[in-house]
């Protein structure tokens, strides 16, 4: 069995495989199982500290008191265009892999997490103007392309078997990276430490993840991008249909990530000590939990564990609602950190349901066993980081929707009053889409053998 080589390939230089065949028993054991794990944990490593300077912003506003003359409303556009930055950048980062290679492009990513980190901490005083701050947050949100490549270059280093271990646990070690950026926070706030200090803390982490993808990672010289499929994802209905549904789940679980702090501080009144202390439990919850619902869907089917999330987290958000409108801060803390936890939940049911759907589809075409297992992976594949930017968008229309709520009333309660219409909607369009039974069903168990077969939804 050819060893993976990492000597360089012909026409491109770096550490590059030329033989990559993870679905053979024999080589992945014998060779493709270390080399994939190692890359892993060094991807997670990665995406982890992208994830936290891409929130690195939802920190910063607790330390800018009045000193820096800017309202709440100012603050949430703040954390919004970093969300926006970070979701937008996701498209072409899924594409650099195959164009630059997974640890030349770790690298690149990796590195660029210094521009904002370096550019925040050289103008981070009061009387800095609100457009510098407003390009540090646009800077920002390139922490946020990271999650996309790395989930890409994971993807084609295991075998299908193992994919859902690999990219859950990549994707759930990237997501934690909001809390961790949040306790550190606390951890400086607490040592009365000004944001020069935590960003001060983030730099040399930086350096380190870059070097480590340098030492220890590999390219797959077999990965291109496979634009048909990408085009053909564009096309397909289904791609929008659960962009819209991640943009309940993960939007909300990124969206809040960024405001629940700001939320507490402008509506409740908590200095930034305070809040702090309870900002990062729910989006640590939310992180650890996502495997959970990937493991759920498993077992009962996606759309099912979607749908009633979704239906939870309009319970979650109505008890949201009444507590802000009794301004009680108990109960608002305990429903939003449960909606955390939903949040995480639903983007694991989610993103499991993206190559049952295509799988089904793949077998309502006609084809069968490897060819119609191809044509899902390809088409999930492709679909997923459309899937992802748009998704990520969702934290954008929160922050908007927070800003608004706040400049128009002095309260959130109007923004959390449509984000639980929003659910109801997503809940409604889960139902219609993937779980209402195909009308002519019932005759169709009856009818001759030779009936064509309705196309269903309701196990992805």
């Amino acid at each position: 069995m050819t060893a993976p080589s990492t000597s360089p390939a012909s026409s491109r230089g770096g550490r590059w495989i030329e033989h990559w065949d993870p679905e053979d028993a024999t080589f992945w054991q014998e060779t493709g199982e270390k080399v994939a794990r190692r890359n892993l944990w060094f991807s997670v490593l990665s995406e982890h500290i992208g994830f936290s300077i891409w929130t690195l912003w939802s920190v910063m506003v607790l330390f800018m008191g009045p000193e820096y003359g800017l309202t709440p409303a100012d603050k949430f556009f703040l954390v919004a265009i970093a969300t926006l930055v970070g979701a937008i950048v996701r498209v072409p980062y899924t594409f650099a892999v195959a164009r630059f290679g997974g640890r030349n492009w770790t690298i690149i990513s990796a590195s660029a997490l210094l521009v904002p980190t370096i550019a925040a901490y050289m103008v981070m005083e009061p009387g800095t103007s609100y457009s510098t701050f407003m390009i540090c947050a646009v800077l920002a949100g390139v922490g946020g392309g990271n999650f996309a490549s790395s989930m890409t270059n994971i993807n084609t280093f295991f075998p299908l078997r193992k994919k859902g271990w690999a990219l859950g646990l990549n994707a759930g070690g990237g997501n934690i990276g909001v809390p961790v950026v949040q306790l550190v926070g606390l951890a400086v706030i607490g040592a009365s430490g000004g944001p020069r200090l935590l960003l001060g803390i983030y730099i040399p982490f930086i350096l380190i993840s870059a070097v480590c993808a340098a030492v220890f990672m590999n390219n797959i010289s077999s990965v291109k991008n496979d634009t048909g499929a990408a085009v053909e994802a564009v096309k397909d209905g289904h791609t929008w249909i659960m962009s819209f549904l991640y943009i309940g789940t993960f939007g909300s679980f990124i969206g809040y990530s960024f405001a629940f702090g700001l939320v507490l501080q402008t509506q409740f009144g908590r200095t930034p000590l305070q809040a702090a202390s309870i900002t990062f439990i729910g989006p640590l919850l939310g992180s650890l939990i996502r495997p959970v619902g990937g493991w759920l869907a498993d077992r009962f089917g996606g759309a099912k564990i979607t749908l009633w999330n979704f239906a939870a987290m309009m319970v979650a958000t109505g008890a949201i609602v009444a507590a802000s409108m009794e301004k009680s801060l108990p109960l608002f803390s305990v429903a939003f950190i449960a909606l955390f936890v939903l949040t995480g939940l639903g983007n694991g049911s989610t993103y499991k349901m993206i190559p049952g759907i295509f799988q089904t589809k793949a077998v309502a075409m006609g084809l069968t066993g490897e060819e119609a297992a191809s044509y899902g992976r390809r088409l999930s594949g492709a679909s997923m980081g459309l899937i992802g930017a748009v998704g990520a968008l969702g934290g954008l229309g929160i922050n908007l929707a927070f800003r608004q709520s706040f400049l128009s009333a002095g309260t959130g309660t109007g923004a959390f009053v449509a984000f639980l219409a929003f659910y109801a909607v997503c809940f409604a369009v889960t139902w219609a889409v993937y779980l209402r039974r195909p009308a002519g069903t019932r005759a169709q168990a009856t009818a001759t053998t030779e009936a064509k077969p309705q196309l269903s939804y309701a196990e992805v």
